[in-house]
């Protein structure tokens, strides 16, 4: 297998190189290195929108490089699965074993009992997408529609606005009205923050909508805790206002959009009564914020992710997207919205040679329901990759009963050992972005930078695309065994991408997107739909049965389960990264009035549970949520808790209206009190048995 010279940074040194990590930022940094070790990670002005400060993520990211949990060569099972029982095996013959099975399955069932299982949102260009795509597309493999993160919101985008870019972060400090909304910047995306109090401090009206009173929530002018899988209905609401009161852009929308009748005619029952009803905000809170929005110029609305994760997901992003549109907010400087400026840099991956094969498709959702029911072909090699699917899918039981097949060969490739590996036949060593090539992209922030290894390779761990080219070398893939090594892959890459973003990459330069840095939305940059209009009744959206645009189905709470459960980021994880250097148990926050008519007292130990699982774990009480939602951090791995169960061992694999995207905040729950046992008690019992 080629290996790429590794980088040799002996006695003291400091290395620009970029985060590629699941983060709308991607920040530049400079990583100070000594003796060949990372001594420090601080922020580097190449990127000036994160040139100032990183996140403490990042900043301690040399303790998973260096952690005791890192892998560091190839491990066999050894003994029952799950039980994390491994020994050392060379990487030849763990090649040999991964091929010899392939080989095996495809002469038994063909190619599609093959299931190559990965997300990569903390991957970039290189790591992701490229020999690997090759080797599974040349396999005739199953294919993942990885649709656990912003599937719904990318739906509604997609139909609404083509992905048109949309306001850059310096562009904040001119907006007159600042709505987040579904969106924590503190937790995830924190460089917007700085220029959100700038704004504020130039006279700015800040309005935050969220379940939970999060840090920016406390300088809110107003602050609306909605309940979950309500934004569709408040969105809505507003529409029918700006209608109503001739406050709506009708000429705007006459030259720019399609679709407008339908919009209003689907606003016109929610009323701010019959809103307040669904999402538990007072009429006039909505009435407040409806006249808010319709005065100010500029006006500017961040759309965040967590609006998506429930039954009205689609529904609720393109009725928040809708709202610049129908009151005229586009056109000057701060106003308009954000969402994900990925597409704005053009790239596709041109750099793939294997067309996409017509195999089946499975849902990313519904991994647990792969593994336990297929049968034509059942899946029988399961490759995972970029990846955690025990604690980050939903339905954790069913994943896990699907793990735990004897018959099923899974391979987990990753940087340490995971929850997921634990079920694996074998576990290989990845590098971090510390020690390989890549292309970063931001998808808040306008960047895309190359990231660029600052220490040799830890131990005997391998790039993405050298192990998966070793792969097609030995399967006979040529297009995968084409990427010998990182720089062949990064050449192909690069020389794929927009000619001047490529070219500025190569030169260790830092590339401006087509758009400028700071496109002001309708005058640099318009809807990329066909006919660049905007569509507000989007047509031939992959959607579920019977959904139509900004429909509204009702909250799925009963009786015995009542508590909406909500998984929102967090400062410690990225995903599920970095979980396993989470120290402290993980703890339900709950609303003091939810907690006192249950009995339950701040620190207790409690059991969260519905009709599809537990968590046991401790909980906190306070008023920084709204009544009936409780919260349980996202990423959290199985040492967090008293019984080896996440959040996710209570959200349902339904779909989410539009783009079958995940509905993490459908888990509909009940909490009590365990006064049999403390936390310690319960997890020690657990690991030993």
């Amino acid at each position: 297998m080629a290996r790429r010279d590794a980088p040799r940074h002996w006695g003291k040194s400091t290395v620009e190189t970029a985060c590629p990590l699941d983060c709308p930022d991607s920040c530049s940094l400079s990583v100070e290195v000594e003796e060949g070790r990372i001594v420090s990670i601080d922020a580097s002005p190449r990127n000036p929108t994160t040139g100032a400060f990183i996140c403490a993520k990042v900043r301690g990211f040399a303790d998973r490089v260096y952690g005791t949990e890192r892998l560091q060569y190839p491990i066999a099972r050894k003994g029952p699965k799950g039980r994390g029982a491994f020994e050392r095996v060379s990487w030849d013959e763990a090649i040999e074993q991964i091929a010899g099975r392939i080989e095996a399955t495809r002469a038994k069932w063909g190619g599609e009992a093959i299931l190559p299982l990965s997300y990569g949102g903390s991957n970039g260009f290189v790591s992701q997408d490229t020999a690997d795509a090759e080797l599974f597309g040349g396999l005739g493999a199953s294919r993942m529609a990885r649709t656990v993160c912003a599937a719904a919101t990318g739906a509604a985008y997609e139909g609404l606005y083509g992905r048109m870019p949309g306001v850059a972060y310096a562009d904040y400090v001119h907006a007159k009205l600042i709505v987040i909304w579904g969106a924590n910047p503190m937790a995830s995306g924190s460089h917007l923050v700085p220029f959100v109090k700038e704004a504020q401090r130039r006279g700015a009206t800040l309005v935050v909508l969220d379940p939970r009173r999060t840090g920016l929530a406390r300088t809110a002018d107003l602050h609306l805790p909605l309940r979950p899988g309500s934004d569709v209905a408040v969105a809505l609401s507003l529409i029918r206002f700006l209608f109503d009161t001739a406050r709506a852009d009708t000429a705007f929308l006459a030259e720019h959009a399609t679709g407008v009748e339908r919009l209003r005619d689907r606003a016109r029952p929610w009323t701010f009564e019959r809103a307040a009803e669904v999402s538990g905000l007072p009429p006039s809170a909505l009435a407040q914020f409806a006249d808010l929005y319709a005065s100010a110029s500029p006006a500017l609305i961040r759309c965040g992710w967590g609006l998506e994760r429930n039954r009205n997901g689609g529904s609720a992003v393109m009725a928040v997207l809708a709202l610049p549109a129908v009151a005229g907010k586009f056109g000057v400087r701060g106003g308009g919205f954000t969402m994900s400026n990925s597409a704005a840099w053009g790239i596709t991956k041109r750099w793939l040679q294997t067309p996409e094969p017509a195999t089946r498709v499975i849902n990313m959702n519904r991994v647990g329901r792969a593994l336990t029911e297929l049968t034509d072909p059942p899946i029988d090699v399961l490759f995972v990759y970029n990846h955690n699917p025990l604690v980050t899918l939903p339905d954790q039981n069913r994943v896990l009963r699907g793990l735990a097949r004897e018959d099923l060969f899974t391979v987990v490739f990753d940087q340490v050992m995971t929850d997921t590996a634990r079920f694996a036949d074998l576990v290989l060593p990845s590098t971090t972005f510390l020690e390989t090539y890549d292309i970063a992209r931001g998808y808040g922030a306008y960047s895309l930078q190359l990231v660029k290894p600052v220490i040799e390779a830890v131990g005997e761990s391998r790039p993405n695309v050298e192990v998966f080219a070793a792969l097609g070398a030995r399967l006979g893939i040529e297009a995968a065994a084409a990427y010998e090594c990182e720089a062949e892959a990064l050449l192909r890459v690069a020389s794929a991408l927009p000619p001047d973003a490529g070219a500025a990459l190569l030169a260790d330069a830092v590339p401006v997107p087509p758009s400028g840095p700071a496109p002001v939305q309708f005058v640099d940059v318009f809807p990329l739909t066909p006919d660049h209009r905007i569509h507000l009744w989007p047509e031939g959206l992959v959607s579920e049965p019977g959904a139509e645009p900004y429909g509204w189905q009702p909250d799925p709470a009963t009786d015995q389960h009542p508590l909406c459960l909500i998984s929102p980021a967090s400062e410690k994880t990225v995903n599920s990264t970095l979980g396993e250097l989470r120290v402290q148990p993980a703890s339900l926050y709950m609303h003091r009035d939810d907690a006192a008519a249950r009995g339950i007292e701040d620190g207790d130990t409690v059991r969260v549970f519905n009709a599809l699982g537990e968590v046991h774990c401790l909980v906190t009480l306070g008023e920084a949520i709204a009544p009936g939602t409780v919260s349980l951090p996202k990423g959290l791995w199985t040492r967090s808790t008293g019984n080896e169960r996440v959040t996710t061992a209570l959200v349902p694999d339904t779909l989410t209206d539009f783009g079958a995207g995940a509905c993490f905040n459908d888990a509909r729950v009940e909490v009590r009190r365990i006064v049999t046992a403390d936390l310690e008690q319960q997890r020690v019992s657990v690991w030993v048995n």
